[in-house]
């Protein structure tokens, strides 16, 4: 064969052009590659960006200064009863509200009252609570404005309430600052009061319940299908069925966790507890398969160092394999979790999609979650609402990328290469 036109001749026209091709092949590869990591930056960019930018103004709100003098206009109350359990009732009907509103229109003229926020009067409560010194003399609140005139005071505008909230900023009587009640109230009808408290404190007990329920459940499982189970038929039906039960719609856990947890055992509904119990179900395949990825990864060689000197197979299991498998195992998990945390299909069956204006104080009472949250106030027709949204999703990202770093330390910080 002709020394120039072996294949083995570099220097050949055609080898050269067929090296060429492939450089070019390899290079179009990698812009292919860049180009996707570019575009799935650019989404989350455009995400983080637009999200920040309707939703930092959701962390504050506008407060109207109001003085109060309680000598000219007294709230016949009992200050020895202000610590009592029905404290708020008394205050109440002694017609707090009342005087609010006539002191929101001495100081602000004419429909002062509806320039603030319906339930500012519960800020004066709380504060006379705190300090029942208030009721001697006059003091100027801080009371939050009504959701228009916040809007306004943001945005700007025109129109009759825009030229009287620039009046008033003029006067220095508009003042803006963080919205302390979004980060400790539960939800409200009224934006100024409304809150993400209730609905955040309601999600890390519906996780922990969950997790406390599938992460040894799943462990257990992983490691009886892995160390101990044997290889036949039996063993094949429930590996396919757990890969199955993975990927079957959540709505469905939503649908059993009905029937058998509210309708069949009476658990009580739309409460924390009979939340984590589905999402536990909904996440413990996903922990399952995880682990037992994990645990095949370990090299059988640590296990056979083990029982050659003279480890017991439990002793195999949980002094070697396990503490090797942890990272993986933990990765997963909070993987799952963190999916779980974001669900709302599941819980909208059981309940958790009523209207809760409370904290909730134990795993069985009334609550919902911070995703719920998010979907209720989005369809509500007030703008004040379309901020709060914003903000309560900033918060949940927060609380998912917390997570998934946290994933990654960990898997970072034990794992073992070999």
């Amino acid at each position: 064969m002709n020394r120039e036109t072996a294949p083995t001749d570099w220097k050949a026209a055609a080898m050269q052009k067929r090296i060429a091709g492939r450089y070019a092949a390899e290079r179009r590869f990698k812009a292919v590659g860049l180009g996707a990591v570019l575009l799935s930056g650019a989404f989350l960019a455009f995400l983080l960006f637009v999200m920040v930018g309707n939703g930092a103004r959701g962390f504050t709100y506008t407060n109207v200064a109001v003085p109060i003098d309680f000598q000219s206009t007294p709230l016949t109350v009992d200050k020895a009863r202000l610590d009592d359990a029905d404290a708020d009732q008394m205050i109440a009907n002694a017609g707090l509200a009342d005087i609010v509103a006539f002191a929101a229109d001495e100081a602000l003229g004419d429909g002062g009252a509806e320039l603030i926020s319906e339930n500012a009067w519960k800020e004066v409560r709380s504060a006379i609570k705190d300090d029942p010194a208030l009721l001697d003399g006059k003091t100027v609140f801080e009371l939050p404005a009504d959701s228009a005139v916040d809007m306004m005071a943001k945005e700007g505008g025109r129109g009759a309430l825009g030229v009287r909230v620039d009046a008033l900023e003029r006067e220095g009587k508009l003042s803006t600052g963080i919205h302390w009640p979004f980060f400790k109230n539960a939800d409200a009808t009224d934006p100024a009061v409304a809150g993400i408290w209730g609905a955040l404190k309601g999600s890390v007990l519906t996780i922990f319940i969950a997790f406390l329920i599938a992460f040894p459940t799943g462990v257990l499982a992983a490691l009886y299908l892995e160390e101990y189970a044997a290889k036949n038929r039996w063993t094949d039906l429930i590996e396919v069925s757990i890969n199955n039960l993975a990927a079957v719609p959540s709505i469905i856990f939503g649908l059993l966790a009905l029937a058998v947890f509210i309708n069949w055992f009476g658990i009580c509904q739309a409460s924390p507890l009979v939340g984590g119990l589905t999402l536990a179900l909904m996440t413990m395949p996903v922990i399952v398969i995880a682990s037992r990825n994990a645990i095949k990864s370990v090299p059988p060689s640590i296990r056979d160092a083990a029982l050659g000197v003279g480890a017991s197979p439990v002793q195999v299991v949980f002094h070697h394999v396990l503490p090797l498998a942890l990272p993986g195992i933990l990765t997963g998990t909070i993987i799952g979790m963190a999916r779980a945390l974001g669900e709302t299909a599941p819980l909208l069956l059981i309940g958790m999609r009523a209207f809760i204006g409370d904290v909730p104080g134990g795993i069985c009472s009334p609550s919902t979650v911070l995703p719920m949250q998010i979907f209720l106030w989005s369809d509500e027709v007030d703008r004040g609402f379309v901020e709060k949204t914003s903000a309560a999703i900033i918060v949940l990202l927060i609380v998912l990328l917390s997570m998934n770093a946290f994933a990654i330390y960990l898997r970072n910080k034990f794992e073992k290469r070999w």
